[in-house]
């Protein structure tokens, strides 16, 4: 009964650009199969309700249907494709933006004994479960809210509120409550994400990235690897290849200027990555991104 609804108001309600009037929810109706799409999948909730989507991580991939939700914990370089899906039947997604202040907060109020042992190894920044009833149960009463202005802006915060709790209390919670503890192992490799993403384009020694996060060399490297299926060196290469990307789309003329820029002092190394990475060498896949009028931008799992 839940996912019937579900997928009655993802469909009324969704926009071009899949948000809502709702801060942080998004919506997502794909009416067939797209080929894989690289993409950082952003900090979320998403639950399908109708449909499929596959992720690819590093070596990891997950894929989730109707009824099953995905909690990404770290915004990470994935490889999305959405599946079962046409224009009679299209695939329908629900998408929750998670801020870890908000649950730091519902922590708080929780008591220390809700929060997960800080000795403890990161868990994969990516988890694909069933979802239940209850928390399909809140998704659909915070989509009604879009149906009712008058009551959205004092409801929604709550029942967003409600959506957390019950992601902290599931079978993911261990994931989502790292996500709100400042001292976590999640948070230490949340914090080299960040900078590898903001400096990706310099070269970088491991060991001062880790001591940037606050870890031996040897926890950096298990923690890392644990949350993000990827060594340092080979997520940075990720990041490179997809920042250039969203340049050559925009400036399909100018290979060698967009590798020098993400960080490549080789062209032949650039396009031969680019090329592993994307099934085309820079300049080809850059044409056929305009033609096709596609610009690779971040998405929702």
């Amino acid at each position: 009964m839940h996912l019937e609804e579900l997928r009655t108001l993802l469909a009324r309600h969704v926009r071009p650009d899949w948000t809502t009037a709702i801060d942080g929810v998004l919506i997502s109706k794909v009416d067939r199969p797209d080929p894989p799409a690289p993409s950082m999948s952003g900090t979320v909730l998403a639950v399908i309700a109708q449909g499929a989507k596959r992720l690819a991580l590093g070596d990891r991939v997950y894929t989730y249907g109707a009824g099953q939700y995905l909690v990404a914990s770290v915004d990470l370089p994935v490889t999305g494709q959405f599946l079962q899906a046409d224009p009679e039947r299209p695939a329908l997604g629900f998408g929750l933006v998670l801020e870890p202040s908000a649950i730091a907060e519902l922590l708080l109020e929780a008591g220390h004994g809700d929060a997960p042992r800080r000795g403890g190894g990161a868990p994969s920044g990516i988890a694909v479960s069933d979802a239940p009833a209850a928390l399909l149960d809140a998704v659909v009463r915070l989509l009604r809210l879009l149906d009712e202005p008058r009551d959205r802006a004092v409801l929604a915060p709550l029942v967003k509120r409600e959506i957390l709790w019950r992601l902290i209390t599931g079978e993911q919670g261990a994931t989502v409550r790292q996500l709100g503890l400042a001292d976590s192992s999640l948070s230490h490799v949340s914090r080299a994400v960040r900078w590898i993403r903001e400096h990706y384009a310099q070269p970088f020694r491991v060991e001062d990235v880790a001591r940037q996060s606050g870890m031996s060399v040897s926890a950096f490297y298990r923690n890392f690897q644990a949350v993000t299926a990827m060594s340092p060196i080979r997520f940075q290469k990720q990041i490179r290849l997809q920042e250039a990307r969203l340049l050559l789309a925009t400036r399909p003329g100018d290979v060698t200027g967009v590798g020098l820029r993400v960080g490549y002092d080789s062209l032949s190394q650039f396009s031969r990555e680019y090329r592993r990475q994307f099934g085309a060498p820079p300049s080809q896949d850059a044409v056929r991104l305009r033609q096709a009028g596609q610009v690779p931008t971040g998405v929702m799992p």
